[in-house]
């Protein structure tokens, strides 16, 4: 999943955005409030971080033109502006979460998938395809033993990706925007190296992943499992 984080204090970002990226979430990161809003309308994300106190442009004018332009990723504003009027103004304006600096890490992270998940339109944090079940709050795949699957954070990231559409083709493109920021660069065929290690973590647990020729890829399950 893609996150917009909109910070000015380099050492709050560099903190942040490290914690994200060691979930295995692909972050962007701005400083100003002009650099937010014209990233938030040239580029698709599941979740922005949205600091209030920005040079050139307020948070809250950045939230405001994102819900004029009907942009529906979620967004946790992220600020020392904990007045009652401001956190009002804010959920008015279209925020789905709203959080004081300084704040405790785990909550943040707790916040973060809850959002997440609210913007995927899963009520719980375990979702369950064939005989393997992704539990949303550790991040981790399951298979029907309880037993964990053992993959690395870039393939899980695609395997979320995946699952979250299960039985839906995923272009290529969706693919790259998910699980990259826009300083990092992944080919087609890093992708394809990703989906065939899938291919063989997966086949022992009755699922594989497809190729959409042309097009992208998809889960589906296994005719004959093992």
């Amino acid at each position: 999943m893609r996150i917009l984080l909109v910070e000015d204090n380099q050492t709050l970002a560099d903190g942040l955005a490290s914690i994200l990226r060691g979930s295995g979430y692909a972050v962007d990161r701005v400083a100003d409030g002009a650099s937010a809003e014209a990233v938030a309308a040239a580029e698709i994300y599941d979740l922005v971080i949205l600091d209030l106190n920005l040079p050139e442009m307020d948070g809250l004018d950045v939230l405001r033109s994102m819900r004029a332009r009907q942009n529906r990723a979620a967004v946790m504003i992220l600020t020392a502006r904990g007045t009652p009027e401001e956190r009002v103004k804010g959920l008015d304006l279209g925020a789905d979460d709203y959080m004081i600096k300084p704040f405790d890490v785990s909550e943040f992270e707790a916040r973060i998938r809850v959002l997440l998940r609210r913007h995927s339109g899963l009520r719980s944090s375990l979702v369950t395809y064939g005989a393997v079940t992704f539990d949303l709050t550790s991040r981790t795949f399951r298979s029907d033993d309880d037993l964990p699957i053992d993959i690395p954070a870039r393939e899980v990231a695609l395997l979320e990706l995946l699952f979250l559409r299960a039985g839906k083709v995923v272009s290529k493109e969706a693919i790259m925007r998910s699980l990259t920021g826009f300083d990092e660069d992944l080919s087609a065929n890093a992708i394809e190296q990703y989906v065939s290690r899938l291919r063989r973590r997966l086949a022992p647990h009755g699922l594989t992943v497809k190729t959409a020729r042309g097009i992208g890829y998809y889960l589906e399950r296994l005719a004959t499992p093992p």
